[in-house]
């Protein structure tokens, strides 16, 4: 039997849109599809309740076959400055892993200094930590692309 492997990455951005607009990015499912999947990878949002206790579906991985099944339930939406979620990640009906996931976002001058912080556990083996940590840091990005455009 394989452990769970543990690990916590935390993310800074200053992003120049004001907190509103941002929560706005970070939180609509819809929006998300434009920046949430890293490179060539694609996010399909399949179902969404954005509310305490709601629970987001989305399928990503490579846009030509998009594997991973994402269940996402909101924990704490306190707009436009706090968000807590978990997500459960799935492939062929087996779980890969799950986070908990904390954005928080401070107005700064005319823009939003972003923290988030992905707590993550991997019931597959250390090397799904990499996967995680590349995901976010590739969606961030986008989201920086998108928010400066």
């Amino acid at each position: 039997m394989m452990g769970t492997d543990t690990d916590t990455f935390h993310f800074s951005r200053n992003l120049p849109l004001p907190p509103d607009r941002l929560w706005h990015l970070m939180t609509d499912a819809k929006a998300r599809e434009a920046w949430g999947a890293p490179g060539e990878h694609t996010l399909d949002v399949m179902e969404a309740d954005t509310r305490v206790g709601g629970i987001d579906r989305h399928r990503c991985g490579p846009a030509d076959a998009p594997e991973f099944e994402v269940e996402t339930r909101w924990m704490r939406l306190d707009g436009p400055h706090d968000a807590v979620f978990t997500e459960m990640v799935e492939m062929g009906g087996m779980a890969l892993g799950v986070s908990l996931v904390t954005y928080h976002l401070a107005a700064e001058g005319s823009g939003t200094a972003l923290s988030v912080t992905v707590a993550v556990s991997s019931f597959v083996g250390p090397e799904m930590m990499a996967d995680f940590k590349a995901g976010w840091s590739g969606g961030l990005d986008n989201l920086e692309r998108v928010a400066r455009a």
